[in-house]
């Protein structure tokens, strides 16, 4: 993968990259929304020019609409209808997300189908034929998400079969090339739980595959953990983790999250929050957290967010929105996910900016309070 460092933080380990793909370029914090099933939930995805990628889930599109659909009409990106890069998931996590659904064997994953209860068997051979199909730009190893807590001795059995089954990914992709007119880079995953010589075990053995290396993801964090566990095992990975690399925290998070581990190291970001707190009400901004279904701003005609950068936020007042809630119309979502995306896209662009004017941390520090107030 073409990966530019273009400058790290003289009072962290900050950094600004970019990273280049057939589909388009990727600057460095960034965060990437989620599409797991080849939508983000409540937008058009093709009205926001400040998304530059994506991330769509193996294991969904597997099931609906299949892969004899996106194949057809030549991958994921020709079915949606969007030339930026996409990102996809291997469906590890829902080893996770979706446990009382599935059994795990060393071989794979057998998992009932969300839709009608059907068996399928995903193994990392099969992870990563779907992956090719799908098309996406860079692609996961299939990884076993271990719950939290979890025990040393459960910890170290599923980072063996992580590992195992990375290496058949590799050897899969190695005998079966892209098959569009685009190059996919391969993301393994870093596990191991909240044990740090776990995760250093983790990052040594991947690192036997350098030469098939695009980038780093890190995962199994952010579920259940203290927050200053994340935050140490975060930056002890960055510590290891070559800095050549694009690295990848996945299904993180809050604004305060993304601010902290981005001075930790982190490039990359992807979670649920944005849309899905907005579907339900709650709206980020830099004063604080609104849920503007509250009856506070049932009077208040001030526009949505004054500071707000998205199209909706001067267009619609809080009492409105307010209304649209109340009233269960979908607009209410629609304009609350908007929104959002555009604080998130908003956060991490002022941060590249700050991390070029070398003034990143205090920066930080004089923002993080308002971000996590309740309004």
């Amino acid at each position: 993968m073409e990966f530019n460092l273009i400058k790290t933080d003289v009072f962290s380990k900050a950094r600004v990259g970019l990273i280049q793909t057939d589909h388009g370029k990727i600057k460095t914090p960034v965060f990437i929304p989620i599409a797991s099933k080849g939508y983000i939930k409540s937008i058009l995805m093709q009205n926001f020019s400040d998304i530059s990628i994506i991330l769509g889930n193996a294991y969904h599109l597997s099931i609906q609409p299949g892969m004899k659909v996106i194949k057809k009409i030549g991958g994921i990106h020709s079915f949606m209808n969007w030339n930026k890069p996409i990102l996809t998931d291997s469906g590890g996590y829902q080893i996770f997300s979706l446990k009382k659904l599935n059994k795990v064997t060393e071989h794979g994953v057998i998992f009932r189908s969300i839709l009608d209860g059907s068996s399928h068997l995903f193994s990392p051979d099969k992870s990563m034929k779907i992956q090719r199909i799908i098309g996406g730009d860079i692609i996961m190893s299939f990884d076993d998400c271990p719950s939290f807590p979890c025990s040393y001795l459960e910890t170290k059995q599923s980072l063996k079969r992580t590992l195992f089954w990375l290496k058949q990914c590799i050897y899969f992709l190695k005998k079966n090339p892209e098959i569009y007119n685009h190059k996919q880079y391969f993301f393994p995953i870093i596990h191991g739980s909240i044990y740090p010589d776990l995760r250093k075990h983790s990052v040594e053995e991947t690192m036997n595959f350098v030469e098939e290396v695009d980038g780093y993801a890190i995962g199994g964090l952010s579920i259940g953990e203290k927050k200053e566990k994340t935050y140490s095992i975060t930056d002890l990975l960055t510590n290891i983790i070559p800095k050549k690399n694009p690295r990848y925290l996945m299904g993180v998070g809050s604004p305060k999250d993304i601010l902290e581990n981005i001075e930790l190291g982190i490039d990359m970001f992807d979670c649920v929050i944005p849309t899905r707190n907005g579907r339900h009400g709650m709206l980020f901004t830099w004063n604080g957290i609104v849920n503007i279904k509250n009856r506070k701003w049932k009077y208040d005609y001030s526009c949505l967010d004054e500071g707000g950068t998205s199209p909706v936020d001067q267009l619609y007042s809080k009492s409105y929105v307010r209304h649209l809630f109340l009233s269960k119309e979908n607009l209410g979502k629609e304009v609350a996910s908007i929104h959002n995306l555009y604080f998130y896209f908003n956060l991490v662009k002022q941060a590249r900016d700050h991390i070029l004017q070398n003034n990143f941390v205090s920066w930080k520090r004089s923002v993080i309070s308002s971000l996590t107030k309740r309004l």
